[in-house]
């Protein structure tokens, strides 16, 4: 593999989870609107991760050596929460309420989650960066 080849899979990396960290930040902001324009709860959405497999592999290990990519962002389909609040604006004629199917406790693990890979694509860019500047000097 190319010494750039590494640079272009941490890329690839930091790209899928500031993209992640956007879609968690978008559920986090929507756990409450119970009124979309189509009329309905907001809908949890999640990013659907694929790999490519990088431009070149190290064929003395017999590694495939994959960048991250993005499929698609999907909706979850689980049920929305219901929940008894008569006073609220979109509440039906029992008092009952549909909530988004937005988890709280989920949703901070995942963020969580997504910024720990971030770093780690980050240090791996570093490392990357101190080895080729080493072998530069080992070179004059």
């Amino acid at each position: 593999m190319g010494i750039f080849g590494s640079f272009d899979i941490s890329a690839s990396g930091l790209h899928v989870q500031r993209k992640r960290m956007d879609v968690i930040s978008s559920n986090l902001a929507n756990m409450e609107t119970t009124r979309t324009e189509r009329g309905v709860p907001y809908r949890r959405k999640m990013i659907v991760l694929g790999a490519e497999p990088a431009e070149d592999f190290d064929s003395l290990f017999n590694l495939r050596l994959e960048e991250a990519k993005i499929d698609e962002v999907v909706e979850d389909q689980s049920p929305f929460m219901q929940v008894h609040d008569p006073g609220h604006p979109d509440a039906d004629a029992e008092g009952s309420v549909l909530k988004p199917n937005v988890d709280l406790v989920v949703e901070m693990t995942n963020l969580l989650t997504a910024r720990r890979v971030f770093e780690a694509n980050v240090t791996a860019m570093k490392t990357t960066r101190q080895m080729v500047l080493k072998a530069l000097e080992i070179g004059r």
